[in-house]
């Protein structure tokens, strides 16, 4: 039986955890019936959105995100706020199963009363976020969640996957220097506005504040993201709890300026504009695939592309040619 989108929308904006996780159920399933009855509900719901501090996090692998956003988590819970977390675990590319232990990992914060996590597999998707995170951050906002994390797969994906929903974009490192520095693609190090050097405590004390010096070196030779910011390096030990009031405290001055500049409205709009680009590939990718005319097509281009005898971009063209049904589009 299909949940229905009006019972839902009246239930979360109660502030009912078991409606908000119905109700992201719904919006992640791929059924075309779900996707109508989600559409109802993101509309209902779109108005009562968009009152929260955003934060997208990621970090290398073994970084210590979880245990980070558990101690960050808590902190914040203590200053008044209520906090959703939705965490993207990685998914099978064979299977598609997914290992979900985020919530596992952050056990004391999934038992406090003002704070929800969700762990959602990432999927196929790039960026280390599900393609329906985004329509998931709106439900918890309308919820009444008035911070929301995003924890992606980690570095190695586009990133950029996350800084396009979020307002702030924490980048998490360990202590290790320059081999690490290498490590780090130049594109993660431009969309980071706040750069923390992780496991700062027991015999890496030392390490990671030299760390720290050598990633403030490196960001002097790019431009931040952020007009009027400099981007901080800081360390901290989210295992002991150190530097953790210190970050918080950095997000919340960081998201004043950009309220007080224009800056948020400015870059939540030019987001909700490439969210309207991105469904509106996916959506027209979906249809050409349903399409029974192009179904017929695709094994035979697909064989002539692998055997090498027609270019893909030819295949490409004809696809769309079957699928719009026009002769002038070119061969």
């Amino acid at each position: 039986m299909l949940p229905d989108p009006e019972t839902l929308a009246r239930d979360i904006l109660a502030g009912q955890r078991r409606a908000l996780a119905r109700a992201i159920t719904l919006v992640e399933s791929t059924r075309p019936e779900h996707r109508v009855q989600a559409n109802v509900l993101l509309e209902r719901l779109t108005p009562h959105a968009g009152n929260s501090i955003r934060i997208g996090i990621s970090g290398v692998p073994g970084a210590g995100k979880s245990t980070f956003i558990e101690a960050a988590g808590l902190h914040i819970l203590e200053q008044g706020h209520k906090l959703a977390v939705l965490a993207v675990d990685p998914s099978s590319a064979l299977s598609g199963g997914s290992i979900l232990g985020d919530k596992t990992r952050m056990e004391e914060l999934s038992r406090a009363r003002d704070a929800f996590i969700r762990p959602s597999p990432a999927g196929r998707t790039l960026g280390g976020v599900t393609r329906r995170t985004r329509e998931t951050l709106l439900l918890c906002e309308a919820a009444g969640f008035d911070v929301v994390i995003v924890e992606t797969v980690g570095v190695g994906q586009s990133e950029t996957a996350v800084a396009d929903m979020t307002d702030m974009f924490l980048l998490l490192l360990l202590p290790g220097g320059g081999d690490d520095l290498q490590g780090i693609k130049r594109g993660i190090m431009e969309l980071a506005d706040l750069v923390l050097v992780n496991k700062a405590d027991g015999d890496l004390v030392a390490t990671a504040n030299h760390s720290a010096s050598d990633y403030i070196h490196a960001l002097k030779l790019l431009h931040p993201r952020t007009r009027d910011w400099r981007v901080p390096v800081k360390t901290c030990s989210a295992l002991e709890r150190r530097g953790i009031a210190e970050a918080w405290q950095t997000v919340c001055r960081f998201h004043e300026l950009l309220t007080a500049s224009g800056e948020l409205a400015r870059r939540r709009a030019q987001q909700a504009k490439s969210w309207m680009w991105s469904e509106t590939a996916e959506n027209l990718l979906g249809a050409l695939r349903a399409d029974a005319r192009v179904a017929r097509l695709i094994p035979q281009l697909e064989q002539a592309v692998i055997a090498g005898t027609l270019p893909p971009t030819l295949a490409a063209a004809q696809l769309l040619r079957t699928f719009l049904g026009d002769e002038r589009l070119p061969e």
